[in-house]
């Protein structure tokens, strides 16, 4: 029988552990350490939530990686066409973790109403892009359909329909400048809105249109077999840097790739602080946790001084007693954890389905609600840390019973 689990359960079912001085420090102890697992908890999932979403807006409009021809110009503008006869497309056998590619191509130009014009950027889009995130951003409309005949659709964005006063079932001139010809006389193209997303990314927001790719093959006098860029999704993100340096070394020797987090270096230097901050709560909750535990710890030690001097003189070793009052820790540690977590996944799985926390300055953070993501083993991992942690800072408090003289701990009141 493990007699010091033994003694530490007695001690917590006792009545007089429910009255005693110690009572209220305890549930001080408690709530500290509930109090933080849900902010811990909160603090993760709006971080990872925050990260995954950025991620995927950006990936909407650029893919995780593009390859692209070396003569382009650092511009989004498409310029030197890429073949689509190539051994990567349409599908990536050589490389492992790839979960599309698409071919696109990219055309500056400026839409021309009535009132107003405004410069853009049409993209063109075939049967192969992926239109599963513009699901999300839809707001009106429908997503455009370009796997028939070549048409006249187009999705633009809400700040761009704001502008220039368009609407849903409206048509809109675009004029695109031919690139290199000596007349000068540029492309007239006329299109239909059948659709308006809204992303919350006003910089990508507030360039891009989607038209159908043959257009820009036309303008631009490719075949239907060149595109400005092939766009690779991948599996997992994480990945990034190590795939994007695999595709380049399996692409023939014209090709080029860039991945997002070089393209839009600012945005994800900027999502790389959410890591730290998040850390820094963690932090902080666990000290303030595990200064509350010290001091419950060491008025639990101080108000069983009697029974310590008793089982000293039974024969009982230091550390055995400090098992005693470790394992009583341990319980009061998990009830906070089990308190915390239940909060703290409860106002999670609520935000999740219902976001209902909005953030008062959407723009600054490319999406209006507070977007959480949190998996098990995030939960896991935190739980154990701060069990493991918070009980590695009550060791040393621990040993002040050690100091205690039998005689004396029996004559304490």
């Amino acid at each position: 029988m493990n007699l010091e689990l033994f003694i530490a359960k007695r001690l917590i079912r006792g009545k007089e552990h429910k009255i005693s001085i110690s009572a209220p420090i305890i549930k001080i102890a408690i709530a500290a350490i509930a109090i933080g697992i849900v902010m811990m908890l909160i603090a993760i999932a709006t971080g990872v939530g925050l990260k995954l979403k950025i991620r995927e807006k950006v990936a909407a409009f650029n893919g995780h990686i593009q390859i692209f021809n070396y003569d382009n110009n650092q511009s989004d503008v498409s310029v030197a066409p890429v073949s689509l006869e190539q051994e990567f497309y349409p599908q990536f056998t050589d490389v492992s973790g790839i979960a599309h590619i698409q071919g696109v191509a990219v055309k500056a130009g400026i839409i021309r109403t009535a009132d107003t014009f405004e410069g853009v950027l049409a993209k063109g889009v075939g049967k192969d892009f992926n239109w599963k995130t513009f699901n999300e951003f839809l707001v009106k409309g429908r997503l455009a359909n370009f796997k028939n005949d070549l048409n006249e659709e187009a999705m633009i964005s809400k700040i761009l329909a704001n502008k220039l006063q368009l609407q849903v079932g409206d048509s809109f001139f675009t004029i695109f400048l031919k690139d290199g010809d000596p007349s000068n006389v540029p492309n007239n193209r006329k299109f239909e809105v059948v659709g308006i997303y809204d992303s919350g990314f006003e910089e990508l927001d507030s360039q891009y249109i989607f038209v159908d790719l043959r257009h820009i093959q036309r303008m631009n006098k490719w075949t239907d077999k060149e595109v400005g860029n092939f766009e690779v999704f991948l599996d997992d993100f994480d990945d990034i840097d190590l795939k994007t340096a695999q595709i380049y070394g399996r692409t023939v020797s014209t090709l080029d790739t860039q991945n997002l987090k070089n393209k839009y270096f600012k945005i994800f230097e900027w999502v790389r602080l959410f890591d730290f901050n998040t850390a820094l709560i963690i932090g902080i909750m666990i000290i303030v946790g595990g200064i509350n535990m010290i001091t419950a710890l060491l008025v639990l030690i101080l108000e069983r001084t009697q029974m310590i001097g008793v089982l000293k003189a039974l024969g009982a070793a230091n550390w055995s007693i400090r098992k005693v009052f470790l394992y009583n820790a341990v319980y009061l540690i998990g009830v906070g954890l089990f308190r915390g977590n239940l909060i703290g996944l409860s106002l999670i799985l609520l935000q999740q389905k219902y976001r209902f926390l909005k953030f008062p300055n959407p723009e600054e953070y490319y999406v209006d609600y507070i977007p959480v993501s949190l998996s098990l083993l995030h939960v896991v991992l935190l739980n154990l840390g701060v069990m493991l942690l918070c009980l590695l800072m009550l060791i040393l408090p621990s040993y002040a019973i050690s100091k205690i003289a039998p005689i004396k701990a029996m004559k304490f009141d």
